[in-house]
């Protein structure tokens, strides 16, 4: 894989496992039906941020459906190379299994620091025409991911927390 088809391109956002507000397998089998639906709209290229949570859920519902023969492909987009370091083992497992089952993967940032997460969160809206979200409405990097996403004109699905 080369080029992200960005007209057949999807992404992602959404707190950390702990600030979520929800139960894990509820955003889990919402994500996946927001999935599913992505690929019957001929969604073809899924743009993970890479960070626990969400965005790990996510990619790994998409390898899943690529594992049951769905022609779409996984892209990874971190913020910078090594940002897993400090995570607990099995987050730092499932977050090298997808790197190494991935189709592509982008290293958006050169240094670790929040404007590496900025870069990364706004390369994969420019790189996207759907937004797949999961939020709490609090500040941060998912709400500002879904901002810039509708201020960029993509359509935006988003599922709110508590």
């Amino acid at each position: 894989m080369n080029e992200i088809d960005i007209k057949h391109a999807c992404s992602f956002t959404g707190h950390r496992p702990e600030k979520l507000g929800m139960a894990e397998d509820v955003v889990i089998a919402w994500l996946e039906k927001q999935i599913r639906k992505a690929v019957d709209d001929g969604y073809t290229d899924f743009i993970s941020g890479m960070q626990r949570g969400v965005d790990i859920w996510a990619a790994e519902i998409v390898l899943k459906l690529i594992l049951d023969g769905a022609k779409i492909h996984l892209i990874c987009a971190c913020a910078w190379n090594g940002m897993e370091k400090d995570w607990e083992p099995k987050w730092r497992q499932r977050y090298t299994s997808l790197l190494i089952a991935s189709d592509k993967t982008v290293y958006v940032g050169k240094r670790p620091g929040t404007q590496a997460y900025i870069d990364r969160d706004y390369w994969m809206v420019d790189h996207s025409s759907r937004l797949i979200g999961v939020y709490t409405g609090a500040p941060g990097g998912t709400k500002k991911t879904v901002w810039y996403a509708k201020e960029k004109g993509l359509e935006v699905i988003t599922i709110k927390g508590n």
